[in-house]
């Protein structure tokens, strides 16, 4: 099972710094979630940040967020980079598969 399957992400930059958001479709995932995507499992999986991955939860909405310094390369305005606003960043990031037997499929 992959992170796509109980979850959604949106991304956002800031100079060289990426932030993805991760929701959980159904509260009761929310827990789950917690337990298996945290920032060192989002930053191996990323492969790629030079800063720290930290994640900041908001439990009221059911989601994280992930702020990922260098991971951008040098920023918008500095990067050759094909996506230098890291949008695509979200979908390689619901692509971390979960670990796990006790996860619930939608």
């Amino acid at each position: 099972m992959k992170l796509h399957d109980l979850a959604h992400g949106r991304t956002g930059d800031k100079g060289d710094t990426s932030n993805i958001s991760v929701i959980a479709y159904h509260a009761e995932d929310f827990d789950r979630l917690l337990k298996d995507v945290t920032a060192e499992r989002v930053a191996a999986h990323l492969d790629q940040p030079t800063g720290a991955v930290t994640r900041y939860v908001l439990p009221q909405l059911c989601a994280m967020n992930f702020v990922i310094k260098g991971a951008l390369k040098g920023g918008v305005t500095r990067s050759l980079s094909l996506d230098a606003h890291g949008k695509c960043l979200s979908s390689v990031l619901l692509a971390m598969p979960l670990t796990g037997s006790d996860v619930k499929s939608v």
